[in-house]
């Protein structure tokens, strides 16, 4: 259930990071970024990478595997006729799976880093709906709390990260042009503390040259009554765009560290 705002939202204020001072920076010169999850295309399938699979659920293009391994990196295949549901395709990867029997749970107040190279195709352009590549979501039905997504913003293909506050108004993070960086592996990070009172940063980079580098303060990244938090992958579109194409996505070199006092903390959790 989503939690509603009795008052007036809490202003959201967005930095440059150059504009932070070292001494307000969330870290501790004890903590310590602590690996928690890196799985590699060669050895692990995607059901043994990730906590659930939604490949085509609405069995719209039967026989078909959307989502599986493609050399190095895992793929999201999305044909003009895949359906989830009559307005919108879905074939997207959810959580962190560590074993056959645990994955990772993002619980209140823990500050994780999730990071991975992407890969968009021409064919995977901005929309004038939805078009989402990632989320940050709580198990459940219910609006993100992130999104990384593929825009039109006045005329222009965009990429961008936007939050998602209770009342489900988005506030844009962060962006850039679309078209220079399609075909490209890029690196990406999201880095955010998982509290009523958090904070979101973005990164995104073409090489050497850092594209995007902004971070969100006063973000509430936690809902009432959430169990936990996992980040999605892959792609989620509305049909209601004009000229959509078969596509794909990929990604790889997947890696979520969590902050931590020690490297001995744990938070993965047995698969119910």
């Amino acid at each position: 259930m989503i939690k509603r705002l009795s008052g007036t939202l809490a202003a959201v204020t967005l930095v440059s990071l150059s504009a932070i001072p070292a001494s307000a920076s969330t870290s501790t010169a004890a903590a310590v970024w602590t690996q928690r999850w890196n799985p590699n295309p060669a050895s692990q399938t995607v059901a043994q990478a990730f906590e659930g699979i939604e490949d085509d659920r609405s069995d719209s293009h039967s026989g078909v595997t959307h989502i599986y391994v493609s050399g190095d990196a895992y793929r999201f295949d999305m044909h003009t006729q895949d359906r989830d549901g009559d307005d919108r395709q879905r074939n997207e990867v959810k959580g962190m799976r560590t074993s056959s029997s645990s994955y990772i749970k993002i619980l209140k107040n823990q500050v994780w880093r999730i990071s991975y190279q992407l890969y968009i195709p021409t064919s995977l352009d901005a929309t004038s709906s939805f078009t989402h590549i990632a989320q940050m979501k709580v198990p459940g039905s219910g609006a993100p709390l992130y999104t990384m997504s593929l825009p039109i913003s006045g005329g222009t293909p965009k990429i961008n990260v936007r939050y998602w506050d209770e009342d489900e108004q988005t506030h844009e993070v962060g962006n850039t042009n679309l078209n220079p960086i399609q075909g490209k592996w890029l690196d990406t990070t999201f880095e955010f503390k998982a509290a009523d009172n958090g904070y979101l940063r973005w990164t995104l980079k073409d090489g050497s040259t850092t594209l995007v580098d902004k971070r969100l303060d006063n973000t509430d990244l936690w809902r009432a009554d959430t169990d936990y938090l996992r980040p999605k992958w892959g792609i989620y579109r509305s049909i209601k765009s004009s000229g959509l194409q078969n596509t794909y996505l990929l990604v790889r070199n997947l890696r979520a560290e969590q902050q931590t006092a020690s490297a001995a903390d744990t938070d993965e959790v047995p698969n119910p």
